[in-house]
């Protein structure tokens, strides 16, 4: 059986889902252009209801990612073919369950948020998306336990492929109906993208499963309520993270107009801010994923053979989190008036907004890595505490920041901030003091900070004088894009900041029993 380091687990998810998310952008280029910031607000509305239910689902694959890992480590394989089928069981009774809820109460839905009611088209297709998530999540956790990451990430360009290629050939088809007709099509080509990827993924499975020993279902109620007792307490954490989105929706748009804004103002700001911005935004938060995918299995197999182990693990994964949060922040923060007229052609608009999501994203980055390493060890409480807290304080600045008219949708943004950044320093808090595990400074955080700097450096003179010379911010900025990536990969390596014991690709051909 091919396993991966985490490391090297991590880059191979993490390309992958960069990749998507590069296809993701580009869904939304043509997109833009044809339903324009208004449409962008009617897609995006809906949207942080289906993230939320991804992350209520998502306790259940990760739960699933963790017991295969401990069952592999363990020599128990018969258990894995149990715990797969119970996860599957579980997830679509409550996909099922959702659905039916969302499409019975949608009009109600809209209504009670606020939202503009052309948005409900959109919303209405993405109430039949949880079916075809939850499949996805199953057999993505089952290949992240066994730490093969290739299916997980070769499944989610299937999905983005179909989602560019489907989704904007019909939101074309529908545009002469009207924009709103034109959102929910991007919206149709989203899950039948997410049916293609699960089929390839079922498809996979059925390969790798045969060579695991079939088990009677005697333990499968054992399993189940296993599974179910890990995954609560994680979908509790990330269920926290999508209601600070959903919060907005709720909170925004009302406090929007108490500051003077119209419905169609609040909707274009929408489609700014979650449309453009934030779009943005998640393409360096695509590393990030992978680095939580891949910390689970490996760091909840460490702590079953040695704490030496499990200290450099948990060192590794936070170092990871470092590395790729402070240069895609400084990326976005300095470059992010030319990257929106790259992507978005012209259409600016948001740009100041992404310069805060760019603060935002290091916090979020070590509070997704922290929470995974206390997923991995079972300490659940830790992050859900932290996390609450957190979106408490996000809460309030929102409502407190955005009915001030100068100040408006960029206070969520400080909430963000400010929510995100206590939770974060607080995880790393109790992991020092708690977990007894040393986190150097100077090797954790001033190496990476020397390497961001003259990274962004490189960046801005090579953006500067490529665009007075040729006039072309596209060229510009790709070029300025790969110095920087090409400077921060020797400054990586040239100050030592991993070992290449660290970042090796292994691959063991009968699993470890």
């Amino acid at each position: 059986m091919r396993k991966n380091s985490m490391v090297s687990g991590a880059l191979i998810l993490g390309v992958c889902m960069i990749f998507a998310r590069f296809l993701g952008v580009f869904f939304r280029i043509p997109l833009q252009n044809l339903i324009k910031d208004e449409g962008m607000g009617y897609y995006q509305m809906s949207y942080p209801i289906y993230m939320t239910f991804v992350a209520i689902a998502s306790g259940i694959p990760i739960a699933l990612s963790k017991m295969v890992s401990e069952y592999n480590a363990e020599g128990k394989l018969e258990h894995i073919r149990v715990c797969v089928r119970s996860t599957l069981y579980i997830m679509l009774v409550f996909a099922a369950s959702t659905s039916l809820v969302l499409l019975l109460f949608s009009k109600r839905i809209v209504l009670l948020f606020g939202w503009h009611e052309k948005s409900y088209y959109a919303f209405l297709i993405t109430a039949i998306a949880p079916i075809f998530v939850v499949i996805l999540g199953t057999f993505r956790g089952f290949f992240q336990g066994i730490r093969n990451m290739a299916p997980s990430g070769v499944s989610q360009i299937i999905e983005q492929l179909g989602r560019v290629m489907l989704g904007v050939g019909i939101a074309y088809m529908l545009f002469p109906k009207g924009v709103e007709y034109s959102a929910a099509g991007a919206v149709i080509g989203t899950v039948i993208g997410a049916a293609i990827a699960g089929v390839y993924l079922l498809i996979k499975y059925y390969q790798v499963i045969k060579v695991f020993p079939k088990s009677n279902m005697n333990n499968q109620k054992n399993i189940m309520r296993k599974i179910i007792s890990i995954a609560i307490p994680i979908s509790i954490v990330t269920t926290m993270g999508s209601l600070m989105v959903l919060f907005d929706n709720m909170i925004v748009p009302k406090r929007l107009i108490n500051a003077g804004f119209s419905k169609m103002q609040i909707t274009i700001i929408f489609g700014q801010t979650y449309g453009k911005a934030a779009t943005l935004n998640n393409v360096p938060l695509a590393l990030s994923m992978a680095i939580c995918a891949s910390i689970v299995p490996v760091i909840a197999e460490a702590k079953l053979r040695n704490f030496e182990l499990f200290k450099s693990k948990v060192q590794l994964a936070i170092k990871l989190a470092i590395v790729i949060a402070l240069p895609s922040a400084a990326g976005l923060y300095f470059m992010a008036f030319p990257i929106m007229d790259m992507v978005f052609v012209g259409s600016t608009g948001g740009y100041e907004i992404l310069k805060l999501f760019a603060i935002s994203l290091p916090f979020i980055v070590i509070c997704q890595a922290t929470t995974s390493i206390f997923n991995a060890i079972g300490k659940y409480h830790v992050p859900i505490i932290n996390l609450g807290i957190g979106c408490i304080i996000k809460v309030s600045l929102t409502y407190f920041l955005v009915g001030i008219p100068y100040v408006n949708i960029k206070g969520a943004l400080l909430g963000t901030i400010f929510g995100y950044a206590f939770a974060g320093i607080m995880n790393i808090i109790y992991i020092k003091r708690r977990l007894k595990v040393e986190i150097s400074n100077y090797e954790i955080l001033f190496k990476p900070i020397i390497a961001t700097m003259i990274m962004i450096i490189s960046v801005v003179f090579a953006y500067t004088n490529v665009y007075n010379y040729t006039r072309s911010n596209t060229f510009s900025c790709i070029t300025a894009i790969f110095i920087g990536a090409l400077c921060y990969s020797i400054m990586v390596f040239g100050l030592r900041i991993f070992d290449f014991d660290e970042i090796k690709i292994r691959f063991n051909r009968k699993s470890k029993r």
